[in-house]
């Protein structure tokens, strides 16, 4: 008998006011607190206005979106218990995961940030993440280096 892995809120997920975008729509969810969304969408809004300033050739959606796309994890490792000893083993990470590890490591990131006004922080992750620097980008980088030393122990990935 097969279970299902995820709720029925991926089918309820609406694309966000201004872009219609189902991944900011997503984003805007993930950074709110308290069930407070207007102010997760002024802080997304804010840092996507900041964005559209200082780059002036692509549409700001474009460079959320990019951002996102190379902050995603490819492999992770995973602890697994074999023979009374943890290993950490590097495996493959499925789309959905990726998608919710890249968003979480962003907000992490900005959430780090602090002295500033919270748009002006994502607005800055974003563009960093869009370069390919940043420290949601040095996470990726950190796991994916922790997956490629612990590479001796991937043929315990069975599962």
């Amino acid at each position: 008998m097969a279970y299902k892995r995820f709720t029925a809120s991926e089918k309820q997920l609406r694309g966000d006011p201004r872009y219609d975008n189902r991944l900011a729509g997503k984003f805007i969810n993930c950074l709110m607190l308290d069930g407070k969304k207007s102010v997760a969408q002024r802080v997304f809004y804010g840092a996507m206005d900041r964005i559209a300033e200082k780059v002036k050739d692509t549409p700001p959606i474009e460079v959320f979106e990019q951002a996102v796309k190379n902050v995603r994890p490819e492999v992770e490792v995973r602890s697994r218990r074999v023979g009374g000893a943890n290993y950490q083993v590097p495996m493959q990470v499925n789309t959905k995961r990726r998608q919710s590890l890249a968003l979480r490591w962003i907000l992490a990131a900005v959430r780090g940030r602090s002295g500033r006004p919270m748009a002006h922080c994502l607005a800055d992750e974003l563009l960093a993440a869009y370069r390919g620097e940043g420290n949601a980008m040095k996470k990726r980088e950190d796991v994916h280096r922790m997956a490629d030393a612990n590479k001796a122990f991937a043929h315990f990935a069975w599962r």
